[in-house]
This record gives structure tokens, sequence and C-alpha cells, in this order.
């Protein structure tokens, strides 16, 4: 099926706007908590979700050809739930490139400028039950045939 970009589906967060800062309590200099998030107008047929944070700006890439840096993967969500509170501790989390597994916030290198960071949700049209730790890469491997539609909230961080 492969992954669709939805205009109608939208992410948002009450924590900041698209391409807006996002405020240090939610970085790797602050409290390091996720940042409460929402979604409406999935479509028809949805069953699941899955999250993901993304940093395509971090310079790095790894020996499979993927770039950037992983900071959040969240899934097992089921269709009936529209929003994720503010250091959300709920569902499946999968592992980051901190090696840790759950949130780990923005935190670019020293005197790397602004990154961007891509907050995804993905809708399926299957309830999955996958199991803990999945690093971006498997877990895009598993619901990429269950895809419906995805899109997307950018926000920026900078080092202070």
């Amino acid at each position: 099926m492969g992954f669709a970009f939805s205009n109608d589906m939208q992410l948002t967060s009450s924590a900041f706007s698209n391409d807006g800062a996002i405020p240090a309590r939610f970085t790797g200099e602050g409290e390091d908590v996720s940042p409460a998030l929402s979604w409406t107008n999935p479509p028809e047929g949805t069953k699941g979700y899955a999250v993901i944070c993304h940093d395509p700006d971090a310079p790095l890439i790894s020996a499979n050809g993927t770039y950037g840096f992983v900071h959040w993967t969240l899934y097992n969500i089921p269709g009936s739930v529209t929003k994720l509170s503010e250091g959300t501790g709920e569902f499946t989390q999968g592992k980051n490139n901190f090696g840790k597994t759950g949130y780990n916030g923005p935190m670019p290198p020293e005197g790397h400028g602004q990154h961007k960071y891509y907050f995804w949700v993905i809708a399926l049209d299957k309830e999955l039950d996958l199991p803990a730790n999945l690093s971006l890469w498997d877990l895009l491997a598993k619901v990429e045939p269950h895809a419906l539609a995805m899109n997307r909230l950018i926000g920026t961080y900078q080092r202070g």
C-alpha cells in the first residue's frame, strides 16, 4: 500500500505551532517530556496509529543508508485515540537513537544551529500488537503495509 501523505488528517500540539520553536521543557535541556499531541480527520477505516519524532538535520548516516536521529517511536495506539497527553507513558515505546526506550527530546550538537523535528502520526488499517523496543526502521517495515495516511507537525529547536 505504501505511505500516503494526508492533507485531511492534521497533527497539532498545544506546546508549539507548526514550524514553531519547541519549548525547552520538551528537550534534553529541559524536563525532556514528550509534548501533548492531537490529531483530527483520520481516514475512514483507521484502526490504529503510530507516532514518531525524527530529526533529519542531525549529521548522522548509518551503514544501512538511513539518516538523521530518531527521538521517539510510539505505537500500538488504538484507533479510538486521537490525542496523547504530555509526558505520556501509554502504549508501546520503541527504541530511540540515544539507545533508550521512549521519548528523548531535541538536543542538537553544540554549535550546530537550529534543527527541525518532524513529529509524524501514521493512521493504520489494523490495530497492531507489536513488541516493545522496535527501532524506527523496524517499526516502519511493520506498519508500512497497513498505512492509510500520515501527516506531520514540524517543530524547531536550537541548543542554548
